[in-house]
């Protein structure tokens, strides 16, 4: 029940800020330990989301003042290369990171360790992709931006 809660809340804190009014001061704690530190997340795998793919992805502006900036992305190899290339940036920003197309617990270890610091969940990526109508992963959503 906690564990579901805690994704619940997660997720809930990503998805509304994509259709909500702007947020205002909200406290980012970019240090947060890891989910997996409270529950076993082995019971949420696999993850999959029908309507992302690894891909390129074109940049666009975004006007959603107060959102949190989060990235998606799977563990195929583009994903996990781009997470060792942009975790300074994501770090600094305090992104959360979701892992959108997972098979098993070795593959999100093998995601985090490319990124060690990050906080990253598995969740389906699907509501967010049909939200910002998006098909391609990994990619960084911020505010202002959406960008790979």
């Amino acid at each position: 029940m906690k564990a579901s809660l805690a994704v619940g809340i997660a997720v809930l804190a990503l998805t509304s800020a994509v259709r909500a009014e702007p947020v205002r001061d909200v406290p980012i704690q970019p240090h947060a330990p890891p989910l997996s530190q409270y529950l076993d997340e082995d019971w949420m795998l696999p993850v999959s989301s029908s309507l992302l793919r690894p891909g390129a992805v074109t940049p666009r502006a975004l006007d959603m003042p107060g959102l949190r900036p989060f990235f998606l992305l799977g563990s195929d190899p583009r994903s996990l290369s781009w997470l060792r290339k942009n975790s300074p940036r994501l770090q600094a920003i305090g992104a959360v990171g979701l892992a959108v197309e997972v098979a098993n617990i070795e593959a999100l270890t093998r995601i985090r360790a490319a990124a060690p610091g990050l906080v990253i969940l598995p969740v389906s990526g699907d509501d967010i992709a049909a939200r910002l109508q998006i098909s391609h992963y990994p990619v960084l959503v911020t505010a202002t931006t959406l960008t790979q």
